[in-house]
């Protein structure tokens, strides 16, 4: 990653929320028991993880218990504002992204992270 990088130019570094409808059915985290429930809330972090890989950008992604999503992306610039885009207007497939706070934004040296995973 820092090879490809350095090629491209600037690091950067941003948080994110995503509001909306992106844990599935309306927001609510699915609880033990619920099945497709759990299933649905744990597709945002999903879809996420697998579009940052995608874009070959690294960083975390997680549920909240306010019923969003949130996280924190890294990598050459353009790949970011990939990301950024990616997360204010796509999301995962059953999502419906009201809005996206962006904050921290910032050029790194280094990332911080090897991968693009999620939390718990």
């Amino acid at each position: 990653m820092s090879a490809t990088a350095k090629v491209s130019g600037a690091l950067k570094s941003v948080d994110y929320e995503v509001f909306g409808r992106v844990q599935g059915n309306g927001g609510l985290r699915g609880l033990p028991g619920q099945g497709r429930r759990a299933e649905a809330a744990a597709a945002a972090p999903r879809y996420t993880e697998q579009e940052a890989k995608k874009l070959g950008v690294v960083g975390w992604v997680k549920n909240t218990s306010q019923g969003t999503v949130t996280g924190q992306v890294q990598g050459p610039e353009e790949r970011v504002n990939e990301m950024k885009s990616w997360l204010s207007k796509v999301g995962s497939p059953s999502s419906r992204i009201d809005k996206t706070n962006f904050s921290n934004e910032k050029e790194i040296s280094k990332l911080d992270f090897s991968d693009f995973n999620t939390r718990y």
